[in-house]
């Protein structure tokens, strides 16, 4: 169970923070162990998060990049997070308070932040632990929250270019359910009150539109039940598996999401190991936090492999989601001695590989969407039309 407690050190200092305990009786007896006059312990509640308490990513790129800068003015670490718990937001300054609290209470930086897996990841921890092992954690700090601001970069650049072909789509949709469920019903009423023969595609665009209006509660229950369905077996072990094998399978698509892949991936081992992190242990960090099981097992395999003596060059030429040019890169890096150097160089490789992919796919799928646009217009408008001029020949 997880407590709050209040307490104070042996200079009378008030210290406040979380930690874990079996009750309150044994978290006391913690704090006592630490040389603290505990003033109070209560359970931690448990919150509800329904989506406006979430801590968004800029912010600990900023609370990073703001705690390396203090740090490195020589303020010490829990003066910094006291100021930054009162610059932050109303979702962030809870972690930061128990961060401080545990800080205050003897723990590490990078124990307190491991407290914290929704706000900090285990690269960025490894990142903290291996900057506290060599003294250098504001430099740590400085290059972590740049490497955290380019990939909020990256991925936004990403998004937005999808967004505009995303709102296309989906006001197609749209407008097409709102067609098949209000007009086409109210025009098939006139047509059958004047009894005309009605050509082929308005019978198609009829028939689709009789089957929306007597069937969408089964349509509905199919869908959500299909989704979920699909939801439940990818939170399976199989079902994960045969999703992250499939989805880089994708035409175009895949590609993106491998680049996308291969960018984060080489971005966060370069850090890694920039920062002193051993590399076995920067392959199994980086494996954790891929979020693809198929590349995960790839990367513990490879993670085995320089353990036992293996070139890392020569495990990654082996395994089958990475591509030639990885191996390559990584032996000259070896070779030189500037592995780090050669793992970010291999990033921004990967990330202007993705970003042209991106304006490639955006600029070709304009055309496209506006063709199909075009074509269900003309097609409906045709169904729509034909019967009309047919109606105004019998009059």
């Amino acid at each position: 169970m997880k407590f709050r407690y209040k307490a104070r050190d042996p200079h009378g200092l008030e210290i406040k923070g979380a930690m874990e305990a079996p009750d309150a009786k044994s978290a006391a007896a913690m704090l006592r162990d630490k040389k603290l006059l505990v003033i109070s312990v209560s359970r931690e509640l448990a919150e509800f998060n329904f989506g406006w308490g979430r801590v968004n990513p800029s912010e600990v790129t900023n609370f990073t990049r703001q705690l390396a800068t203090m740090i490195n003015a020589g303020l010490p670490i829990t003066d910094a997070l006291n100021l930054l718990r009162l610059q932050a937001g109303p979702a962030l300054a809870p972690a930061v308070e128990q961060i401080m609290g545990d800080v205050q209470a003897g723990v590490s930086l990078s124990e307190a932040m491991s407290k914290h897996p929704k706000l900090f990841s285990k690269v960025y921890v490894a990142l903290v632990k291996a900057g506290e092992t060599a003294g250098v954690v504001e430099t740590i700090l400085t290059r972590l929250s740049d490497t955290l601001e380019k990939g909020r970069v990256f991925k936004g650049k990403v998004i937005s270019a999808m967004i505009y072909p995303a709102i296309i789509l989906i006001g197609m949709v749209a407008v097409m359910i709102l067609m098949m469920v209000v007009v086409i019903p109210k025009l098939t009423e006139v047509y059958r009150q004047f009894d005309s023969q009605l050509p082929l595609a308005t019978r198609i665009v009829v028939g689709v539109s009789d089957v929306f209006m007597h069937y969408w509660l089964l349509i509905a229950i199919g869908v959500f039940g299909a989704v979920g369905v699909m939801g439940g077996y990818m939170k399976t072990a199989a079902g994960r598996r045969w999703w992250d094998r499939l989805v880089y399978k994708f035409p175009v698509m895949g590609s993106l999401a491998k680049e996308t892949m291969l960018t984060e991936l080489t971005r966060t081992l370069a850090l890694l190991v920039g920062s002193g992190v051993a590399i076995v242990e920067a392959l199994n960090i980086v494996a954790g936090a891929v979020g693809n099981v198929i590349v995960e097992a790839e990367m513990r395999t490879i993670a085995k492999r320089v353990e036992k003596g293996f070139p890392l060059a020569v495990s990654f030429a082996e395994a089958d989601s990475f591509p030639p040019i990885v191996g390559q890169m990584i032996a000259v890096g070896e070779e030189t001695g500037k592995l780090d150097d050669v793992l970010a160089k291999l990033s921004t490789f990967f990330e202007s590989e993705s970003e042209q992919k991106v304006k490639n796919l955006t600029t070709a799928l304009e055309p496209v969407i506006l063709i199909v646009m075009a074509l269900g217009v003309g097609f409906l408008m045709y169904a729509i039309i034909m019967p009309i001029y047919g109606i105004t020949n019998k009059l």
